[in-house]
């Protein structure tokens, strides 16, 4: 095949997808990688060439885009992100979303793999996917816009406003969204670019959300990351791939087009206090989550996987663990009501007043968000100490469809 660029005038990428004619190769350039010297744990110099190759294996790693669930989810959480919230232009119905999710399955498809999307003047930023990733959600607007309210999730709905929010519609909301991961920041924003570019003609960008945990190759792939208050986030979590995670994640109800392959997804900012957080000491903050800071540990345990057991006493005869410390509000018996977490942090311009914006990007994945996510957010709402240090600023929901097999597009057995 012809690996030639193709020029934009060349061809017209509405024409051929928007009318189903999938015709035209991307393109594919590669690229040199450099890498840095590594250094073993006692500070010793490794063997500097396992280490280039070792790192440059990295930038040329791909994740399957097509498949029944969508990648994004049970894919262990790449380094870097981004969350784009569109929302609809006037007019749009269904035929014109189903081409706009034609266009935009056909990006992801191809860039996830490290071709360059169709008319992509600058190909060679699709050589290195470095695990891409692309994740498409519908919120409660787009079933309405494509007439199709009868199909939308029943707990598919704006959520209630709690009382420790301070929403802010710049951070709120959206018709669709797109979730891309990836381990290099220039591959997300090539893709972002990509993907923008092709849904403007149907929607416009309402927010972004940028997003980042510890570098690839920083710890093993798997380790509980941590979040900007120190703390391990996530210990907690169904393991992909387990029946726990299948029964908690996956959609086993509802409308028939989301059966099986697909979820919800409840996506909340989180602004942290890290000055009053700061002032306060490691036994403070222990107690307030509940975990020891250094190893994850719940205050009954040693290991961060030590189940936590909240009938113990500590010396005067009080719980051990507090009854309003975060990991007991957060905690949830029935392994069907577990929601499984998938956060990143932020850390963006401070405020005109020099105040820093820093927090998490809590996204939540889970087969029905008024049986899982609602009854745990009410009771961290209710009395969790965490909340003199965090505040809620931004809050979005969104089905997530199944995945698409070659040649068929995301949200087609919807908008199909």
């Amino acid at each position: 095949m012809d690996n030639t660029p193709i020029h934009p005038a060349a061809v017209s990428r509405r024409r051929l997808l928007a009318g189903g004619a999938l015709t035209v190769g991307g393109a594919l350039a590669g690229a040199g990688i450099g890498a840095a010297a590594a250094t073993d744990g006692s500070g010793g110099a490794r063997d500097l060439g396992e280490a280039r190759r070792q790192e440059a294996a990295y930038g040329v790693q791909k994740i399957p885009f097509h498949g029944r669930h969508q990648a994004g989810i049970a894919t262990p959480a790449q380094a870097h992100a981004v969350f784009l919230g569109f929302e609809l232009a006037d007019g749009v119905d269904r035929a014109a979303l189903g081409r706009m999710m034609r266009l935009l399955t056909d990006d992801a498809a191809r860039l996830t793999q490290g071709k360059a999307a169709l008319a992509d003047t600058e190909a060679e930023l699709a050589a290195l996917p470095a695990r891409l990733t692309v994740t498409f959600g519908f919120g409660p607007g787009l079933f309405k816009a494509a007439g199709l309210e009868d199909q939308r999730p029943a707990s598919l709905a704006p959520l209630p406003r709690f009382p420790i929010d301070r929403l802010q519609d710049r951070w709120s909301g959206g018709d669709l969204l797109v979730q891309i991961c990836a381990d290099d920041p220039l591959t997300v924003a090539h893709a972002q670019r990509m993907l923008t570019k092709d849904a403007r003609t149907f929607a416009r960008l309402r927010w972004t959300q940028r997003g980042f945990r510890h570098g690839r190759g920083i710890q093993d792939d798997g380790a509980t990351q941590r979040n900007l208050m120190g703390q391990l986030d996530g210990t907690a979590n169904p393991a992909p791939g387990g029946d726990v995670f299948t029964k908690a994640v996956w959609t086993d109800a509802g409308p028939d087009w989301l059966r099986g392959g697909g979820t919800t997804l409840v996506l909340r900012r989180i602004r942290m206090k890290l000055e009053t957080w700061d002032a306060a000491d490691t036994k403070a903050k222990e107690f307030t989550v509940g975990r020891r800071l250094g190893t994850g540990a719940p205050l009954t345990g040693t290991a961060e996987t030590d189940p936590p057991d909240f009938d113990a006493k500590d010396e005067l005869g009080f719980p051990a663990i507090s009854e309003f410390a975060h990991i007991r509000r957060a905690h949830v018996s029935d392994e069907r009501r577990r929601i499984f977490r998938r956060p990143y942090n932020y850390d963006d311009a401070p405020a005109a007043d020099g105040r820093p914006d820093t927090g998490l990007l809590f996204a939540s994945f889970q087969r029905d968000i008024g049986e899982q996510f609602l009854p745990i957010q009410r009771n961290l709402a209710a009395s969790d100490l965490l909340n003199q240090w965090t505040t809620p600023i931004g809050s979005a929901v969104f089905t997530v469809p199944p995945g698409c097999a070659p040649g068929d597009w995301i949200g087609e057995p919807l908008l199909g």
